[in-house]
């Protein structure tokens, strides 16, 4: 890997390869391309700060979760100092009760826990559930463009959200997780 070897091409291919991807992530947390784009240039900068040492099994896994992270804390830095109105608070609002965002050692195990349980339960889902379910808690997409691009009407849409937390919740319990 280009990377591992300090090579500055690794970004301008990155970015190339990439950088499309990394860009609509940031944008539908953000609303701003100007600031999708400085997300995806602060995490070049992470990747070519992190690799060596770190050595990711799934490269644009890895790249993506960096954007998006960039992205929320951009969101966050954005709105600080504001109470409410923000529209990606909502996705966070609705999934509350089963994720924390605490950070002591026990309860980063517990969130690990929690996290695969969470991935095992949407393996299990349809393919429109499941991307909806991503599209609207790991995207931040909103009910109006989820409606949109999926076809359906708003109400639909939350119906159907709420229906899969639902199901998470009762997956969650019964795997002794809440």
């Amino acid at each position: 890997m280009l990377l591992q070897r300090r090579e500055e091409q690794a970004l301008r291919e990155t970015e190339q390869q990439y950088g499309a991807l990394c860009r609509s992530a940031a944008l539908d947390i953000l609303g701003n391309a100007q600031d999708a784009e400085e997300c995806l240039n602060d995490a070049l900068l992470t990747v070519w700060n992190s690799i060596p040492p770190a050595e990711p099994e799934n490269y644009p896994a890895f790249l993506l979760k960096i954007v998006r992270n960039a992205a929320l804390d951009r969101l966050r830095s954005r709105q600080r100092g504001k109470r409410g109105g923000g529209q990606q608070d909502a996705p966070l609002e609705e999934l509350a009760g089963m994720l924390s965002g605490s950070e002591d050692v026990e309860q980063q195990v517990e969130r690990r826990e929690m996290l695969e349980a969470v991935t095992r339960f949407l393996e299990t889902l349809p393919k429109k559930q499941r991307d909806l379910f991503l599209r609207r808690y790991w995207r931040f997409s909103s009910a109006a463009d989820l409606a949109r691009d999926f076809d359906m009407t708003e109400n639909h849409v939350q119906v159907m959200l709420s229906r899969i937390r639902s199901r998470l919740r009762k997956a969650l319990r019964k795997e002794g997780l809440l």
